[in-house]
């Protein structure tokens, strides 16, 4: 029989419906019984304990907010008796101990990858097509329309033909093909990044495009770029260079710059960058993949559209892989600052040197500055979405989400477009939204991203395998378009945390490998939204 309900951690004072709850209902957790004094749905928590107004809440082991008032044992918290608190945070106190998990079975295990001359490897082999300014917009579309029809023979979708027959007036209940497409080149992916950046905002947000392209060109996954320009934009052509030789010295891949204002006619240009453009991607055709360890992985963790059991499934999950990556020697990302409120104590803890501890206390704060002072707060983090489904404070969602990190030690810190440098635990700091944190990643340097859901969110990338897990299986079959992966059968008890991380793990060695294409990737969603720190002049 599944157990109906669930305290994380021994220390707190609420714990999580498993089942949908009724009110009158007797559960018994640790020997001890609960009165339901109201409906409970599942996800959603209850108090175990009677608190007055002012007490603190308590969910896995930390302070997740307050009691606004009196709430009576067995009765559910909601927005209206609880608000948002967190517990204060000045420096390091102590050094987190951490045991590394048994990595012995995974130790010669490979994964099929792209080489790439300064040491990286790809999981994908992608030419990458993309302008400095919003101005190029429209002649990269032109570019990808040119190129996705010669480069990939696209057979009609089934949408498009169920179109054509309300049109025609023949629509059928016969079924249509499916999307399908044969590419030209077998070892090689054309993807085209266009955004509304580069111009027209704080010089700073054009350079931070600048070195965010950079790291996209620098990603292992990238084989070479073809950059248009216009000319006279605030991310000058020589930015974007100097931010990529910051990055690599010793770059070698192709990059082919076009600047429309030096280049005659549209027409001239865009006849020019197509010759040149086929002769690098016909080369970088050439390159196949072959073995390598998994220390080479550098695995974004992300989530997105969460629900209340994302913290006590999905997360946990990854946070056990994470552990299991920095013992194998490969790298993880944790991101999201927004989200990691009320849990820097911990993270603090965790930093190898004091230099971090203090760059990502800085970092938090500054971040959380310039959300003050556009009037908001991290408090109202949560969307909807998060509420309904039992995230009721910022703090509760924080809590939950830093369950990606695992408990491994923090190797290092980087703030926005830095690329990532160590193996193990890195902190990245970006925003919540998933697609702009998503974006980030890849620019630091993740060649794979895990993204868990407890709602469900379409979220790709153009040029990383974006692996969708689910908190819930009830999510993962109502959207098993979007869904690649279930940790469903942790909250039901079938499977543990640890046999779970595992199983991810090698379902991550089939996506590296091209085994396996992503729910994203075969609906073609590919998502870049840079994240615009200042505001537009």
């Amino acid at each position: 029989m599944q157990q109906k309900v669930l305290k994380v951690n021994p220390i707190d004072n609420v714990a999580v419906a498993l089942v949908d709850l009724n009110r009158g209902e007797i559960v018994t957790l640790d020997n001890l019984t609960y009165n339901i004094v109201k409906d409970t749905k599942a996800k959603h928590k209850f108090v175990t304990e009677n608190l007055s107004e002012g007490d603190p809440i308590i969910m896995y082991g930390v302070l997740v907010g307050k009691a606004n008032q009196p709430i009576l044992k067995g009765e559910v918290i909601t927005t209206e008796n609880v608000k948002h608190q967190s517990a204060k945070v000045e420096g390091k106190t102590e050094t987190a101990a951490w045991t590394a998990p048994d990595v012995e079975k995974w130790k010669d295990k490979t994964f099929m990858g792209y080489h790439r001359e300064d040491g990286q490897v790809g999981t994908e082999n992608i030419w990458l097509f993309f302008p400095l300014v919003f101005c190029e917009n429209r002649n990269v579309e032109v570019l990808k329309e040119i190129f996705e029809k010669e480069l990939l023979f696209e057979n009609t979708s089934k949408h498009q033909l169920l179109l054509r027959s309300l049109i025609n007036d023949t629509e059928t209940e016969q079924p249509v093909e499916e999307y399908k497409y044969n590419r030209v080149f077998k070892n090689i992916d054309v993807k085209f990044i266009t955004h509304q950046g580069g111009c027209g905002g704080i010089r700073q947000d054009a350079e931070a495009l600048g070195r965010l392209l950079a790291g996209y060109v620098n990603n292992p996954n990238v084989a070479g770029a073809t950059v248009l320009s216009l000319g006279c934009q605030n991310l000058q052509v020589q930015i974007f260079k100097d931010a990529l030789e910051k990055i690599n010295p010793d770059n070698k891949k192709p990059i082919i710059i076009y600047e429309q204002q030096k280049s005659g006619t549209v027409d001239e240009m865009l006849s020019g960058i197509i010759r040149d453009s086929y002769d690098a991607i016909k080369n970088a055709n050439e390159i196949e993949r072959k073995p390598a360890p998994l220390s080479k992985l550098v695995l974004g963790l992300e989530c997105g559209g969460s629900d209340g059991f994302s913290g006590i499934s999905a997360n946990p999950v990854l946070g056990h892989l994470s552990d299991l990556m920095a013992g194998i020697g490969g790298a993880t990302i944790l991101s999201e600052f927004p989200e990691l409120c009320g849990v820097e104590q911990e993270l603090v803890n965790r930093c190898v040197n004091e230099q971090d501890a203090e760059r990502f206390l800085q970092l938090m704060k500054d971040f959380e500055k310039s959300v003050v002072a556009a009037g908001s707060g991290f408090d109202m983090n949560p969307s909807p979405g998060n509420i309904k489904d039992g995230l009721i404070t910022d703090a509760m969602k924080s809590a939950g989400a830093a369950k990606k990190g695992g408990s491994s030690p923090v190797n290092d810190v980087l703030d926005f477009t830095e690329y990532i440098k160590k193996p193990g635990l890195n902190l990245l700091c970006t925003p919540g939204n998933d697609v702009e944190c998503t974006t980030a990643l890849v620019g630091s340097g993740a060649n794979v991203v895990l993204f868990t859901t407890g709602l469900g969110t379409p979220t790709g990338n153009p040029v990383v395998p974006v692996v969708k897990i689910s908190s819930n299986t009830s999510l993962s079959e109502r959207m098993p378009d979007i869904i690649d992966f279930n940790t469903g059968d942790v909250i039901t008890g079938e499977k543990t945390i640890s046999e779970k991380a595992e199983e991810l793990l090698d379902f991550i060695i089939d996506v590296a490998s091209g085994a396996i294409r992503t729910k994203a990737a075969i609906l073609n969603q590919n998502d870049f939204i840079p994240w615009r720190r200042g505001v537009s002049l």
